[in-house]
């Protein structure tokens, strides 16, 4: 495969018209329904799964003039938090956080309110990734104007702390943001000399950054999961066309998985194979196809192999996530809007998934 040293998708938005995706934007309910969010026109639109396994939606969420651009994080309350970006009035050219949360499935979302940027004014710095600790407060990080990061955090009695500086430089426009196993917020991100763990010391605190660990990092690949240690695993693509886990909590170094099948993002979630808990990785195959590879959750002296599943559709961003019963849930957006999805057969020996379908 051909080596980048930037994936497509840290471009700057409003360079196209495709939606730009970060985090947990396919998300389940407490009843086990789910809930799909796309940018469009301007505003963010979702389709809610119905007890009968259909689709309803469009419905329209709002947004006021929206980018292409939307980052999902979920909590362990299951409510949704929304973050996108919007054109300031009178400032050709710049932008500013928004927020969003929906409650409960299918029902309307709050209105949507700026939460600034960390430069007060200015353009695009990056695309902003969200994450939700256990007491339920969204953390919304940005690449700041210096190339580190920032982040601004919910208060317990409503409103947000003043933006927080986590400082760096010359950090992946697409950061991921998880939450480990204490219900603590960690950011993990790359430069072209490694990689970067910010992680909360105590509840609600500000993010600390760790040393930088040297590192061939692949810009724009990255994807993360929280596994059954509660400690966080970092995925990625070195430059040597590979794929890597990377866990400093469990003092596990850069493991290569497997070979990269293309040179896009990853996506990544924990499931149940045969009754053992599995972690799933996804990539767009150099054909166009989307590829999955499954191992042992905490595991990777296993390796990975791939295997390709459906059709070649173009451009694909995927996601991936597990249904009550642990079983695999993708869900894929081809192009510049078709949905399509699919989900691991119940009873099944393996990895084997049921026909893909369209959204709506």
């Amino acid at each position: 495969m051909a080596n980048r040293s930037q994936a497509p998708t840290a471009s700057a938005h409003g360079s196209t018209s495709s939606p730009l995706l970060q985090g947990n934007w396919l998300t389940r309910g407490e009843e086990g329904r789910f809930s799909v969010y796309l940018p469009r026109d301007g505003e963010v639109v979702r389709w809610t799964e119905e007890p009968g396994g259909g689709w309803s939606g469009p419905v329209s969420l709002g947004g006021d003039g929206l980018t292409s651009f939307l980052a999902v994080g979920q909590g362990a309350d299951r409510y949704v938090h929304l973050v996108g970006l919007r054109p300031t009035a009178g400032d050709e050219g710049h932008v500013e956080l928004v927020h969003s949360v929906q409650f409960q499935t299918g029902r309307p979302a709050v209105a949507w309110r700026s939460i600034g940027h960390s430069n007060g004014k200015g353009p695009w710095t990056g695309n902003p990734a969200v994450a939700v600790d256990a007491q339920g407060r969204a953390y919304a990080f940005v690449r700041n104007g210096g190339g580190g990061l920032s982040v601004r955090a919910q208060k317990d009695a409503g409103g947000w702390h003043p933006w927080w500086d986590l400082h760096g430089s010359g950090t992946d426009p697409s950061p991921v943001a998880a939450v480990n196993g204490q219900g603590r917020v960690e950011l993990l991100t790359a430069t072209a000399k490694g990689l970067l763990r910010y992680v909360q010391e105590e509840p609600g605190a500000k993010p600390v950054r760790q040393d930088l660990l040297p590192a061939e990092v692949t810009l724009g690949t990255l994807a993360a999961v929280t596994g059954p240690s509660g400690h966080v695993t970092l995925y990625y693509c070195d430059q040597d066309g590979g794929v890597r886990a990377w866990s400093p909590g469990r003092g596990l170094a850069p493991t290569r998985l497997a070979d990269a099948v293309g040179t896009g993002r990853l996506a990544a979630t924990r499931c149940l194979i045969d009754g053992f808990d599995c972690t799933v990785l996804a990539q767009q195959s150099a054909d166009g196809r989307l590829a999955l590879a499954a191992y042992p959750s905490e595991q990777e002296e296993s390796g990975a192999r791939w295997s390709e599943t459906g059709e070649a559709r173009g451009q694909l961003t995927t996601v991936l996530t597990r249904s009550l019963d642990g079983r695999l849930v993708a869900m894929a957006l081809a192009g510049e809007g078709t949905l399509v999805t699919t989900r691991q057969k119940a009873a099944a020996d393996g990895l084997l998934l049921e026909s893909w379908r369209p959204v709506g």
